[in-house]
């Protein structure tokens, strides 16, 4: 599986960006596939995430509301819109999928810099 993930920039606070994870080497029947992010001094967290098939969505809490994760199948492109940016948003964004009945995520597309200004 390959990921590559795009869509990263500099913002304002209250602004809005949207992330693009392009996923390519298989099908994705049964997958989830997911957005993950570090910020500086911080462990990686989880953001969101969705499974393939049935677009079944998960989300942080502290994205809840603000965030919203799709894919289109037929692009076999996941997409994290992020509207009411805030500073603390600021991280490197990764992509990740798993396997069907997998517990962790095994593939890990290389990070998307987003950095909110206040």
């Amino acid at each position: 599986v390959q990921l590559q993930a795009s869509g990263g920039g500099l913002v304002q606070a209250g602004g809005s960006l949207r992330l693009s994870c392009k996923a390519s080497g298989r099908t994705f029947t049964n997958y989830s596939l997911g957005w993950f992010r570090r910020a500086p001094g911080k462990e990686r967290e989880f953001v969101a995430s969705i499974t393939w098939n049935l677009a079944t969505t998960y989300y942080a809490d502290s994205v809840k509301g603000r965030f919203t994760i799709s894919r289109d199948k037929t692009e076999n492109t996941v997409y994290l819109q992020m509207n009411s940016l805030k500073p603390g948003d600021t991280a490197v964004y990764y992509c990740a999928a798993r396997n069907p009945g997998a517990r962790e995520w095994n593939s890990w597309g290389q990070g998307t810099q987003v950095t909110v200004s206040s």
